[in-house]
């Protein structure tokens, strides 16, 4: 039993680290469509790296599926990332139906949020003390969304925002309210404001796990007695 309980741990950090792959080259390919794709419509090329992908993260979740003991209870944890990883923007082109560019973009985000799920199985597999656990995906987690958030803004604010003249003002614009700091560029459409109050949120959300790992590695240990 305990054989077979390192085998499915190895195997899901196996599909865990194939999806993270998976994820970084959607990540790339979303990334190429926003600055230098057509701002009209979603290239063919990117609708096959999305189809390519989302296949895998589904080929992922049915083998961890078949490899669970409950496999009942395992669909009920994690029936979202299941949904999160339908090529909904594939069916939907299958279909006849043409959604606008803004529509399409947020349902092209989707399979992105599988990245971070992929992320922590590795991250769980690989690290074996609980707060480096927390720390690194915290790390992680901030600066991808960090990142995604960057592009979105960028993608929805270009050619209404009267401040963003380009694709680093985004990336500060994102890093400084990922800080709660805040920055000079105010949002003007509602995907835009929407982000404006996420990424602070995030920030202050996940900060306790930065200074409990602090504590824990840096704090003098007491000394048993005293």
């Amino acid at each position: 039993m305990h054989l077979k309980k390192i085998t499915r741990e190895r195997i899901t950090g196996i599909l865990g680290s194939l999806n993270v792959a998976g994820g970084m080259v959607l990540l790339a390919a979303i990334s190429q469509e926003i600055l230098g794709g057509n701002r009209a419509h979603f290239s063919a090329t990117y609708m096959n790296v999305q189809l390519v992908v989302c296949s895998l993260f589904l080929a992922d979740f049915f083998v961890r599926w078949a490899a669970d003991e409950h496999r009942g209870r395992f669909i009920l944890r994690n029936g979202l990332f299941l949904l999160l990883s339908i090529p909904y923007l594939n069916l939907i082109g299958w279909s006849g139906i043409e959604l606008p560019r803004e529509a399409a973009m947020l349902i092209g985000l989707m399979p992105l949020a599988r990245l971070f799920l992929a992320l922590y199985i590795v991250i769980r597999w690989l690290t074996g003390d609980r707060v480096g656990k927390l720390l690194t995906a915290y790390v992680l987690t901030v600066a991808l969304f960090t990142y995604i958030s960057a592009l979105v803004f960028y993608d929805y604010e270009l050619g209404v925002n009267p401040k963003l003249h380009g694709f680093g003002d985004a990336l500060w614009w994102a890093w400084m309210n990922v800080t709660t700091v805040g920055a000079a560029i105010f949002p003007v459409t509602t995907v835009g404001k929407i982000f404006s109050v996420l990424l602070p949120s995030l920030g202050m959300l996940f900060f306790p796990i930065f200074t409990t790992y602090v504590l824990q590695e840096y704090a003098p240990t007491k000394k048993s007695g005293q």
